[in-house]
């Protein structure tokens, strides 16, 4: 699918990059930025008709029956230790954590190291999402925005049968903190992102999610930062893939497969119209009959959609890979004005796949390709 890579700055001069969003009038959502391609800003609306979502609902499961998605049992590419209780996990790093960000795909490449960590197998899923957030909601929680199935699904509704495992998404980088606090207190776990010490619990509360700490010793559910992200899309049982390749384009060794094509291992705008299962990549889709989640190929680290179905929030502020962080660990400045984005997705606007591409995003936009996967330090 790609021919070449191009650095941002000779895709689009800076100074039409400025002058382009000052002109946007008030109101207008400006679109995730990718560092290698300035994108239509515009977005294409896309919305389930009522027949659908009527449809849909006859067959949807009732509140108290929502689960965590029955996913397929996959064989671990990385071992991981017995260490966590979450199944859906993979353990990371445990082995030292060190790599080049950005080797090949962005004009400044950096050294990081990462502390060994856990990440979710899948995306986040509406099925998941829905039961916290019912649950949060009981408990002293509030969102901005309820989630929706996948990319068509109805805003804050039940999850159907048919597409319970498509991930959630149209919820926004505010939304997605305070649910993982959440997931952590449900979970018996220690939530991981404070404000003056208070745990996070109103989302729409910006000002205070803006200024959130995250304790990392803490064994809670959140975000992962932007480099034990890249780590975990390019990490194989080798070493580490390309960062110009989507993430899961290697051979059976681990070693980077240039030949085996981006839809084996992504739902991206030339193989999907919309968000597909989580975990199904590589499969033969069916609208009756989607292939069930975790029947996908993995990347070398036995997770799936690294690349495509949804473009996934990660903890940091954008900045230039030479900026110095806010602490010793790589997670980014302490403040800023745009969330790093990554993975690409089924929508043409973020068409770039590789394991190295960045996005980013304003942390209240939301969009019917915005999802996201947990991480956690231990």
């Amino acid at each position: 699918m790609r021919s070449s890579l191009w650095a941002s700055e000779i895709l689009r001069p800076l100074v039409f990059c400025m002058a382009f969003s000052l002109a946007l009038p008030m109101g207008f959502a400006r679109r995730p930025v990718n560092e290698r391609m300035e994108v239509d800003r515009v977005e294409r609306q896309r919305s389930a008709t009522e027949d659908e979502a009527a449809a849909d609902d006859e067959n949807s499961l009732a509140p108290e029956t929502a689960a965590v998605p029955e996913l397929a049992p996959v064989a671990e590419t990385v071992s991981a230790p017995a260490i966590e209780e979450n199944p859906y996990m993979v353990y990371l790093a445990q082995d030292g954590g060190d790599f080049v960000m950005g080797e090949f795909s962005q004009t400044i490449s950096a050294k990081r190291s990462v502390r060994p960590f856990s990440i979710s197998k899948y995306e986040t899923t509406y099925e998941l999402w829905y039961k916290v957030r019912l649950w949060a909601e009981d408990n002293g929680y509030s969102f901005g925005n309820p989630g929706q199935e996948g990319s068509t699904g109805l805003r804050g509704k039940v999850p159907t049968r048919i597409n319970r495992t498509q991930p959630v998404t149209n919820i926004n980088w505010y939304d997605v903190i305070v649910w993982c606090n959440a997931y952590s207190e449900m979970a018996g776990r220690t939530p991981c992102y404070t404000y003056r010490n208070q745990t996070l619990r109103d989302s729409s509360d910006t000002a205070s999610c803006d200024l959130a700490k995250c304790d990392w010793t803490q064994d809670g559910y959140r975000l992962p930062t932007e480099a034990e992200w890249e780590f975990a899309a390019r990490r194989t049982i080798s070493g580490f893939q390309s960062d110009i390749l989507a993430s899961g384009q290697v051979d059976l060794d681990g070693n980077d497969d240039e030949f085996l094509p981006e839809d084996e291992v992504s739902w991206n705008s030339a193989n999907a119209d919309g968000t597909r299962n989580v975990g199904t990549a590589g499969t033969l889709f069916k609208p009756s009959a989607p292939p069930p989640a975790g029947s996908g190929n993995a990347n070398g680290a036995g997770l799936y959609d690294m690349s495509g179905n949804v473009l996934e929030f990660c903890w940091d502020w954008s900045a230039s890979y030479d900026a110095p962080s806010a602490e010793s660990r790589p997670v980014g400045p302490e403040v800023g004005t745009e969330r790093i984005m990554r993975g690409g997705s089924w929508h043409e606007v973020t068409m770039l796949l590789g394991a190295g591409d960045r996005y980013t995003s304003n942390p209240g936009e939301n969009y019917n390709y915005f999802g996201f996967r947990v991480a956690c330090s231990r």
